[in-house]
Parts: C-alpha cells; structure tokens; sequence
C-alpha cells in the first residue's frame, strides 16, 4: 500500500510539474491586438501575413484585428484577411469618426472585398475602443502586446476612454493594469516626420503623452522598413490569393523597384512576436516627443521607456525572413 501510495504521489507531482511547464509555455506566447490602417500603403498586408504566419507556428495568439483608418473599406478588407487565415471569429473594430480616411490609389481595398467578401460592404461593426477595453478586461495582468502599424487614433480613444460595463478602469489604468508592451511602426529617429505620426497628429501626440512610463513602447521606426523590400514573390506566385493580389494590383498601379514594396510594418509585427535583438540592435532608454504639427525627435536623457530600432544585419537577410513569412499559405479557400 505504501509503495502504491509512493507511486501516485509521484504521479501526481510529476502532472503538477508538467501542467506547470505548460502554463509557462502558454504564459509566454505573446497575445496580440493588431491595429493597421489597411488601405494607405500595403506593407500592411504582408504584416497581417506575418502575423497569422507566426501564430500558425503557435509563436503568438491574435486577440483582435482593428482599423485605425476611418475609411469604410478598411474593417471589410481586415475581414476578409482574417477569414483567409482561418480566423474568421477574430474581433474587428473600426475607428472613432477623427480618424483619418482614405485609401490608396489603386483602389486594392474595393477590389479585395468585390473579388472575396462583397457581402461585407453593408456590415456594422464596433468601434475599436470598444473591442480594446473588451479583450484587454479579459486577459491576465500585463500579459497583452499590441502592435500598431497605422495611426494613433485608437490608441489615443482608448487611453482616454472611461470606465464602462467591461472595467471600472480608466483607459490609462486598463492600459497599465493588462499591457505588457506597445510595439509601433511610427516615427522617423533620431528626428523626423513620420506618416503614421503626422497624418493624425492630435492622436500621435496626446498618446504619446498619456502612455503610462511603466509599459515600454518600442518603434520600428521610419529607416527600418526603408530599406526592406518585400512583396515581389507574392504578387508572382500567389496572385489568386488575397496578400498576393493585393500586391500585384498595386504593382500594376505603382511600378516598384527590386523585391517590391518597403517593409515598415511587417518589422513591428516581427518584433512585437519575436525578441527584437535577435534581429536589430535596440536603442533605449529614451523618450520620443512629438511636436504638434507631428514632427518628432529622440531624447535620450530622459527615460520615458521607449526604444527604437536600429539595422544590425545586411537588408537581405531581414527581408529573406519576412518573405519566408508572408509566403504562408493557409488551408483557407476563398
């Protein structure tokens, strides 16, 4: 009886030990809320690419996928990508009605939804603060990256939203309570005027000023997508695909030089899964301060808990990674 009591007892701590490992394992996989503009430029499409890339490697969980951009083809077009990557139930939401709206010229947006999901044009979905303060109310303490590659619009809604039926917390408190980092394709270092900033400055600046010091942002910031070009073996390949036709469609509008298109955003994604020294140097403590016509510069005596990004290897090798990448092929079919 003892021996048999011995033995479960080791059982039995030998399954604690193993759920544990478990819990780290799960604890460790980054959760992610992806907030893109999705319609200015189209690096965002390899970044939302990237991103279900990584997590079909289970290095990530998607929590929700929302439109800083107040277009009102761009929640439509986020659909449809996530429908295309098997994660149709992802949460979407839209902008408050300061956002920026537009989209690019070649009108890839429209001809995604017309050619996937027309069906979604009439569709009403919830503003993004909503989805925020929802997913991040639900998740455990500092457990939640959020990765924008678009403007700061729903940044700035959430950090001045109030308390409501998901959190008696401020925007601010939520933000400081559930966050673990902000990863962010924004801003030009160690000074400049940066798209994503500029284009809705109010937003870039009042965020900015409200972040809580505690939770860390780190910046992809203007040089790094410069000089990665992607997106040419896509168009080449897969153009029957949505990723792949939105890039031949805009390569047929704009003509592009080498691989395709700059990179910005899908380097944010990478860095807001993966850790970022594995593939750049990471300059910080500092703070970034932006002026009120959007322009920026780097502080580094003060330490408001920003970082910045800064090239460690030749181009070729990042932008070999990230076309590996967004040439994920999901099982979906559209």
């Amino acid at each position: 009886m003892k021996r048999i009591l011995l033995c479960l007892s080791w059982l039995l701590l030998l399954m604690s030990f193993t759920n544990c490992i478990d819990a780290q394992r799960t604890k460790a996989v980054p959760a992610i809320i992806f907030d893109t503009d999705m319609g200015p430029d189209y690096d965002d499409l390899g970044a939302i690419a990237v991103l279900y890339a990584l997590e079909a490697r289970k290095e990530c969980k998607v929590l929700a996928t929302l439109s800083s951009n107040g277009h009102p083809a761009i929640a439509p077009t986020i659909e449809l990508l996530n429908r295309y990557f098997n994660r149709g139930e992802v949460p979407v939401g839209i902008a408050g009605p300061t956002a920026p709206a537009f989209t690019h010229k070649s009108g890839w947006n429209e001809a995604l939804i017309q050619r996937f999901a027309p069906e979604l044009r009439s569709k009403q979905y919830p503003y993004a603060v909503e989805i925020y303060r929802r997913i991040l109310s639900q998740q455990p303490d500092r457990s939640v990256t959020i990765v924008t590659v678009g403007f700061l619009s729903n940044i700035n809604d959430l950090l001045h939203s109030e308390p409501d039926t998901y959190s008696k917390l401020s925007g601010v408190d939520l933000v400081k309570k559930k966050v673990k980092q902000w990863v962010a394709m924004a801003a030009d270092f160690p000074q400049g005027r940066e798209f994503n900033v500029y284009k809705d400055t109010t937003a870039a600046y009042q965020a900015l000023a409200l972040w809580p010091q505690d939770v860390p942002i780190v910046f992809s910031g203007f040089d790094i997508g410069s000089r990665i070009r992607t997106g040419k073996r896509l168009a080449e390949q897969f153009p029957q695909t949505p990723i792949g036709m939105g890039y031949a469609i805009n390569f047929s509008a704009v003509p592009e030089k080498g691989n395709g298109r700059q990179s910005w955003d899908q380097t944010a994604v990478l860095c807001a899964v993966r850790t970022p020294e594995k593939y750049f140097y990471v300059i910080g403590p500092g703070k970034i301060e932006v002026s009120k016509d959007g322009s920026n510069i780097w502080n580094p005596n003060a330490n408001a808990n920003h970082f910045f990004l800064v090239h460690k290897y030749p181009y070729a090798q990042i932008e070999n990674l990230l076309e590996e990448l967004m040439m994920y092929q999901p099982s979906a079919k559209l």
